[in-house]
């Protein structure tokens, strides 16, 4: 523990900057979380919560303004955006003491904001840069964790330029090692936005157009028929799993539309899985959220082929959706630790996790 966390730690009034919003596709989720945790934190009267609203254009905004933002639960409209200005004082900035990073995907969960925070040499909430960077690129994730020796399905990985120069070659090369259906993937980007399930050469063609649209390097994963199953981590260096959950649905499978509409998908905590199976998953969450250097929280994604009784890791979030009905904060709240109790836990790891 720094100097630093030992001096906020014996603070009796910690002043935590809510940093929310943001630049990704998951700005009015992010708006959601930080209300539900800024009302947590304001049950604790050591917290004074100063709010930070970044508009879509990546402008931050003053904490009055933020603090409307909250209220209302709803980002900006165009004739209340300011641009190119980062429309706060710096003496709001500097009375932070701890920053919490309430923001989803891309330029805010992928290390940039991390880094950010890290250069005011201040602690903040959740995973570092390291962690924060790797968790949100789909090929480098898949990678460490091939290296942990976690099971996964198998996959391709690719860029635009390598596509461009030999589609042919490439689509027999993922059929022979694939086949179909499979899914295609933007290596960088949240909330499933530009993943497309194919069945034919078609459809891979037009979905590996549709995927390098939004990033130059992609992810081709072969289907399987399994359950999807979730897992929350908490904790520094001694990270621990928490129940599992586990997310029902009747559309093809689990895209954007679907994560978004109100009746569309299911939350099922506990998981009804055989011990075995359930004590595999937390060992493997925890083993993923340690391979990345993990620190404060994340939410660990697996498939469960029943028909073979096979766990296989699918990916990593480093700060998951955090609502009030989020699988995050329910997993732990049927775990033991009401949604309060979790924002405090998530400060304490903060201040003792070395800056």
């Amino acid at each position: 523990m720094t100097g630093i966390s030992i001096d906020l730690a014996a603070k009796s009034l910690l002043y935590v900057g809510l940093l929310f919003g943001g630049q990704s596709g998951e700005h009015d989720v992010s708006i959601t979380s930080a209300k539900a945790i800024a009302s947590a934190l304001s049950q604790n009267p050591r917290y004074h919560v100063q709010p930070f609203y970044i508009q879509r254009d990546g402008t931050w905004r003053s904490p009055d303004v933020s603090k409307q933002v909250l209220e209302s639960g709803k980002g900006l409209q165009d004739s209340e955006l300011l641009t190119n200005a980062a429309f706060f004082l710096p003496t709001e900035v500097q009375q932070v003491d701890l920053w919490f990073p309430v923001l989803h995907g891309p330029n805010g969960e992928d290390g940039t904001v991390q880094g950010l925070l890290q250069l005011m040499h201040k602690p903040y909430v959740g995973n570092g840069v390291l962690a924060s960077s790797v968790g949100m690129d789909k090929i480098a994730m898949k990678a460490i964790f091939a290296n942990a020796g976690l099971p996964q399905v198998k996959y391709v990985a690719l860029n635009r330029w390598q596509w461009q120069q030999d589609e042919p070659a490439w689509s027999e090369h993922i059929e022979a090692t694939l086949g179909y259906p499979c899914f295609v993937k933007p290596s960088n980007l949240g909330s499933s936005v530009g993943i497309s399930k194919v069945r034919d050469r078609t459809q891979l063609n037009e979905a590996i157009a549709s995927a390098t649209s939004y990033d130059p390097r992609i992810i081709i994963e072969q289907g399987v028929v399994a359950r999807e199953i979730e897992c929350a981590v908490l904790g520094n260096e001694q990270p621990q799993a928490s129940a599992i959950g586990e997310i029902t649905f009747t559309s093809d499978f689990y895209d954007y539309e679907t994560k978004y509409t109100a009746g569309m998908a299911e939350l099922i905590i506990p998981s009804k899985l055989p011990d075995n199976v359930a004590q595999a998953v937390q060992s493997m969450a925890v083993k993923a959220f340690q391979s990345l250097a993990g620190s404060g929280l994340a939410r660990v994604d697996f498939f469960y082929v029943e028909a073979t009784g096979t766990v296989l890791i699918n990916e990593i979030n480093t700060f998951p959706g955090f609502t009030s009905l989020s699988m995050y904060p329910k997993l732990w709240e049927y775990s033991g630790i009401p949604f309060a109790e979790l924002c405090d836990r998530l400060v304490a790891l903060a201040l003792e996790k070395q800056v």
